[in-house]
């Protein structure tokens, strides 16, 4: 399952996300703002602004807001470009304004941290590189050239150059760290956003698949009694026309038309799932539907039971669309990396249930186990390993997926490596990766009935 088949999407993309709407009204909360800065600093400090210049740098911000607002749609998405530029924008405009009102010396200074951010959250690593650079360079000009901001005594305002020297650095690092932790944290929602689309897409098809079979197996059922009919009936006629052979034709005509009618619902109804005896199966049979898309890759999947103790009954289950997909993956991951041969066990006791597949590759990367069912997770690949499996991706988002959907069951799942005695062992013995699913049998067992109740009525099939 590729990013290409899941239709996820990249940073670019994400960018498009952003309304222009959206970035008009924080414009005109930054103008506001501003506006009360620059006042408050004239009205109550007394401090001598060059209020024309202070002025048109804000007249600039609310310039382009109005452009935006009349020039384009309110519903209008920014492109990566467009949304470049808007931020580039600010960060120049608050630049210019900082830069009238005595530099690294005005405590807001700090403030060119935020279109960085913005940038970092939405934009693209070279949009947010090209900010932060323009950022520092601008920070550290205004280091040593901005307009000094003097009170009406003639009082100049300026911080010790130590000061302004830390003021340089807190900004410098502020715009590295910052940046850096508002992408990598925007990265991680945005992954795990895109895995979770991916597992319910999953789900919903394996949904549409069970309820399709549904259908067709109720067809079949429904059909069946019509069908026999016609075959009983075109039999009789079949006989009843010996002295027309022309109509005896058309009867032997019908009677192969009904059986290739029945044929066709058999083969049809073979996924059929909605029978109320169809939602529940023993815990073998269950692990073999989902092991079933695998068995001819190659590599041999052996299925043993151990239940403990010995007499115990073998449990039966609910036929969840999402245990089946969810082990289904797990079993696929397992003949990806086999050599030869995959083990499923199937454990149970009076409380637990537990599916434990191990397989006799290399095991999973050490470094890795901690990381395993992460959503998207990449790792480099040795020459070896592309020419062996060059279509293999390596983006974790299969065990995401049966992790995810398996825990919505009720599972718990772990993931190790074979133990010490089996590494270097020969080929066959069950030295790789391990995966342990455990329910509680509770979690997806049917109901209890009393021996003798029926099973109910089959629901309705809704069109």
């Amino acid at each position: 399952m590729s990013q290409t088949d899941l239709g996820l999407l990249d940073e670019g993309q994400r960018s498009n996300f952003i309304r222009l709407r959206t970035m008009i009204l924080l414009r005109w909360v930054a103008i506001a703002g501003q506006l009360i800065a620059i006042s408050v600093a004239r009205q109550l400090y007394d401090l001598q602004l060059d209020l024309g210049m202070c002025y048109l740098a804000v007249g600039i911000a609310v310039a382009g807001n109005l452009v935006a607002m009349f020039v384009f749609p309110e519903n209008k998405r920014l492109s990566e470009t467009e949304n470049f530029l808007m931020v580039m924008f600010d960060l120049l405009q608050l630049c210019f304004l900082l830069f009238l009102t005595g530099g690294l010396n005005n405590p807001f200074s700090l403030l060119v941290i935020a279109p960085v951010t913005v940038s970092a959250a939405v934009l693209s690593r070279r949009s947010t590189v090209l900010l932060n650079v323009t950022a520092f360079v601008f920070i550290s000009l205004m280091a040593f050239l901005h307009v000094p901001l003097q009170t009406d005594d003639g009082l100049t305002l300026e911080l010790p150059r130590v000061f302004i020297f830390g003021q340089w650095v807190a900004i410098t690092i502020a715009l590295v760290f910052i940046s850096v932790y508002a992408r990598r944290i925007t990265t991680e929602m945005n992954t795990m956003s895109d895995a979770l689309i991916a597992t319910q897409m999953a789900l919903a098809r394996a949904q549409k698949l069970n309820d399709l079979g549904g259908v067709v197996a109720a067809a079949a059922h429904e059909l069946g009694t019509p069908l026999a009919t016609i075959k009983l009936t075109s039999a009789e006629l079949i006989e009843d026309l010996d002295d027309h052979p022309d109509l005896q034709d058309d009867a032997r005509l019908i009677r192969e038309q009904a059986d290739r009618c029945r044929d066709i619902l058999r083969s049809m109804g073979r996924a059929g799932k909605d029978d109320l005896h169809m939602h529940q199966a023993p815990l073998a049979e269950v692990i073999r539907e989902a092991a079933e898309p695998h068995e001819n890759r190659g590599k041999q999947i052996t299925i043993e039971e151990r239940p403990e103790p010995a007499s115990a009954p073998h449990p039966q289950i609910l036929r969840r669309p999402e245990v089946i997909h969810g082990l289904r993956n797990l079993i696929q991951n397992a003949v990806d990396f086999a050599r030869s041969q995959v083990w499923v066990e199937v454990i149970w006791t009076e409380a637990r249930i537990t599916v434990r597949i191990l397989d006799d590759g290399q095991g999973f990367p050490p470094h890795l186990i901690g990381r395993l069912g992460d959503p998207l997770m990449r790792r480099r690949r040795s020459e070896s390993e592309r020419r062996s499996r060059p279509e293999y991706e390596g983006m974790g988002l299969g065990l995401f997926i049966a992790k995810t959907l398996l825990e919505r069951s009720g599972a718990e799942l772990s993931f190790a490596n074979g133990a010490d005695p089996f590494v270097g062992s020969e080929k066959g013995e069950r030295r790789g990766a391990i995966v342990e699913v455990t329910w509680p049998r509770a979690a997806i067992e049917p109901p209890r009935r009393a021996p003798g109740d029926p099973v109910g009525e089959n629901p309705r099939i809704e069109a």
